[in-house]
């Protein structure tokens, strides 16, 4: 009785099992008769005027959705996805139709449509930022919600504003020295913009010759070194060589390499002769003998390295003026063709040793000559 029992079991557990795999497998008879909802949408539109727009279909019985997105050419043009994902598309400034269409299990597809209305922002906090280099200005700009910009330099009548990108810079030549209203306009993509003005003086051109007496020139003679300082100021003897009115106080610093350096709107170029000149007035007979250095930095292509144009002359005499020559081409390593962008002068430079004296020497009409 046992072994009947055990058998009749299984036969059971099988017929079951068989019953169970044809309820699932074969009773599809519910997707022929899957029903769509009423569809919906989220529109989540930035505000930061990238036009970006994420969309969010809704609706029951949906098995996915295309979003059509009323912009765009090809693949771009359209996204499918599930229920309960996004698409997203980028939008310029203006009006859209998005039509979303609900497909559901049983093939049952509907289609709805929504306005889309895209206003960019107007851009906030313009920043215009200006270098000037003697006529030559350059000018940046930064804004929050700002796609790009347009510079009116302010010189012209019925001006042409300038293409400005984001990140970058625009440059202009003026043809005299002055002051100028520069006007940048920043550009939100669409309709809105907002504009700012900034004064900006540009100068004539900074390099040699250097004589001290242009009021439209800025005479820049940076500083290093404690204590060192530089002033344009009257000649303490217009005798002798030197008669002008305004020349250049070197007043040494405290550390042996102190000294000055002037960037130079217009670059030095060796082709135009291998001496430069320099009038020097000394006031101290205790500094005859101490050396001026020339040195020349910051050549096109680096070539030559900056130490390599450098040339120390002693001074000679006090109480009158002097010209001093530095002659270039005795250093072999200098290029014929180098174009240096900066100035740099010392005097004095440790040569016995000392810091920290504040020796004062004076200096004129810088030229360059063969």
């Amino acid at each position: 009785m046992k072994k009947i029992t055990i058998s009749f079991s299984l036969l059971a557990l099988i017929a079951l099992a068989g019953c169970k795999k044809d309820g699932i497998d074969k009773d599809t008879s519910f997707l022929s008769t899957a029903t769509l909802g009423t569809t919906g949408k989220v529109f989540d539109i930035s505000n930061d005027n990238s036009g970006k727009v994420t969309i969010t279909p809704t609706g029951e019985g949906a098995s996915s959705f295309v979003v059509k997105f009323g912009h765009g050419t090809g693949a771009s043009a359209e996204a499918t996805i599930k229920p309960g994902l996004s698409a997203s598309h980028n939008y310029p400034e203006g009006n859209y139709t998005v039509a979303i269409v609900s497909k559901s299990l049983s093939g049952q597809e509907s289609t709805a449509t929504y306005p889309l209305q895209i206003t960019y922002r107007a851009p906030e906090n313009v920043t215009i930022n200006t270098e000037p280099g003697g006529l030559t200005l350059k000018v940046s700009a930064t804004a929050l919600y700002a796609a790009s910009y347009l510079v009116y330099f302010g010189d012209v009548a019925n001006e042409v504003g300038t293409p400005l990108a984001t990140g970058a810079f625009v440059s202009h030549t003026y043809a005299a020295p002055g002051t100028y209203n520069v006007k940048v306009v920043a550009l939100s993509g669409g309709a809105a913009k907002t504009e700012k003005v900034k004064s900006v003086t540009v100068t004539d051109p900074f390099g040699l010759p250097i004589t001290f007496e242009s009021s439209t020139v800025v005479y820049f003679f940076g500083t290093f070194g404690g204590g060192q300082q530089f002033a344009k100021v009257d000649n303490p003897n217009p005798s002798g060589l030197n008669t002008s009115a305004k020349v250049g106080k070197f007043t040494r610093g405290w550390e042996w390499w102190s000294g000055t350096y002037s960037p130079l709107n217009i670059p030095l170029d060796m082709s135009q002769g291998k001496k430069i000149k320099v009038l020097v007035y000394n006031p101290d007979p205790a500094l005859v003998g101490a050396k001026l250095n020339v040195e020349l930095e910051k050549a096109d292509n680096n070539s030559p390295a900056d130490g390599i144009a450098i040339l120390k002359v002693p001074v000679t005499t006090s109480g009158a003026w002097e010209e001093l020559v530095f002659d270039f081409s005795t250093i072999s390593g200098i290029p014929a063709n180098a174009k240096f962008n900066q100035l740099v002068l010392r005097f004095n430079d440790a040569a016995d040793g000392a810091a920290g004296l504040g020796q004062v020497i004076y200096v004129d009409n810088f030229r360059q000559t063969n």
